[in-house]
């Protein structure tokens, strides 16, 4: 089976070796799936080429073997554990998580922007995950300071060692980064968002109707395959798009002037 998309930029050509792929009962079905296949293929490819006419070149994280030599225990200024564009994402996760109230997990701690952020909202408790010595010493602490009759919590971990001994909350923000290479290439390079290896555990450990956001990597809607991932973990989600302010010389690996904030639900 072979199919044409042609159009004046692009040619796409799909060829089906296998009868047995994609074979409902009956071949009409087969066609419109296929050619559905093909059209929103060819409608992202459009919608990426007008996306990337507004991309800024950045000054990558690959010019220095990818900026991830075990940045666990590093020590990092402000601006490489959180630039200052990203901001209004911040404002908006916390919005989505914690507007409702309850009991809040913050993975990934940084400079406290966030935090800051959902201490804005009616919460009951703020439990906050951050493995870094230097941030917790030279921000984490100094930021408590402000919030003395807040019920506040630290768990001085990598996520991945304490994420099981937690209970269940009301809403839960995932922000942290890749800690070297290995776990760029299998979590960002390979995967439709670095939070996607996060996905079952902020499942199990939302209460039913809990709140999940995260650093989506997604510019003005959700793929497919993104949908169909969180799908598997939560019965329903909105995004929101937040336009941002882009440097040309932002040092993260992002270069447009928007990104989708996402509120997953339990």
């Amino acid at each position: 089976m072979k199919r044409i998309k042609r159009t004046e930029a692009f040619e796409v050509s799909l060829v089906i070796k296998d009868n047995a792929f994609i074979n409902p009962p009956k071949v009409a079905q087969r066609n419109a799936v296929v050619n559905r296949a093909l059209k929103e293929f060819s409608a992202e490819l459009n919608s990426l080429n007008e996306q990337t006419k507004k991309f800024v070149p950045g000054e990558t994280a690959a010019n220095d073997n990818l900026g991830l030599s075990e940045r666990g225990q590093a020590q990092l200024s402000a601006q490489e554990i959180m630039e200052d564009w990203q901001i209004p994402l911040m404002e908006a996760m916390a919005k989505a998580i914690a507007e409702d109230g309850g009991d809040i997990l913050e993975v990934g701690f940084g400079r406290g922007v966030s935090a800051d952020m959902i201490q804005k909202h009616p919460i009951a408790s703020h439990t906050i995950i951050e493995c870094n010595d230097l941030v917790v010493e030279q921000h984490f602490q100094p930021w408590k300071e402000k919030y003395t009759t807040k019920d506040i919590s630290l768990v001085h971990s990598l996520w991945q060692d304490s994420i099981d001994n937690l209970g269940l909350f009301d809403g839960i923000f995932f922000h942290t980064y890749p800690l070297n290479e290995d776990e760029y290439m299998q979590y960002v390079n390979a995967s439709i968002t670095f939070a996607e290896h996060f996905f079952h555990h902020a499942s199990n450990h939302l209460k039913p109707g809990g709140r999940f956001t995260y650093f989506s990597n997604e510019i003005q809607s959700l793929s497919r395959e993104h949908q169909h991932m969180l799908l598997k973990h939560f019965s329903s989600f909105t995004v929101h798009v937040i336009p941002l302010r882009m440097p040309v010389d932002v040092k993260d690996t992002w270069w447009a002037d928007s990104m989708v904030v996402i509120k997953a639900i339990k």
